[in-house]
């Protein structure tokens, strides 16, 4: 069974490259994707326990992928919520891990690291199974 995964992410380039190499290096299925705080909060909450990874940029569209951590908090312990952003400072960081995100990543510099993550909780994923 594939992670389920969606993406808040406004830049059309980013989306569709992220989907590729997501889909490409790891057991994941981008099953929704949205550019904005409240295109991510409506996915996220009308497919409540149906998903397992969301994906998360800094600045959407409208709104804040801060808003779309916070709402999140609620979620199930299975269900993981990452920050990717052009803008990881150390403040940043702390902010987004206050509002409950499991890890922030920096577009360009810690892509590696985030496809590490989500081949990790694609394993994890099989040994919930």
């Amino acid at each position: 069974m594939p992670l389920i995964t969606y993406l808040a992410e406004d830049n059309e380039t980013v989306l569709e490259n992220l989907i590729e190499t997501l889909q490409e290096i790891c057991a994941l299925k981008v099953n929704g994707f949205g550019a904005t705080e409240a295109e991510a909060h409506r996915w996220l909450t009308s497919h409540n326990g149906d998903w397992h990874l969301a994906i998360v940029d800094l600045f959407l569209k409208e709104g804040s992928g801060l808003g779309v951590l916070a709402g999140c908090r609620n979620r199930e312990a299975f269900q993981k919520v990452v920050m990717l952003t052009n803008y990881a400072t150390p403040e940043i960081r702390r902010r987004a891990t206050a509002l409950g995100a499991d890890a922030v990543f920096d577009k360009s510099g810690e892509l590696d690291d985030l496809f590490a993550y989500c081949i990790k909780q694609t394993e994890q994923q099989e040994q919930r199974r």
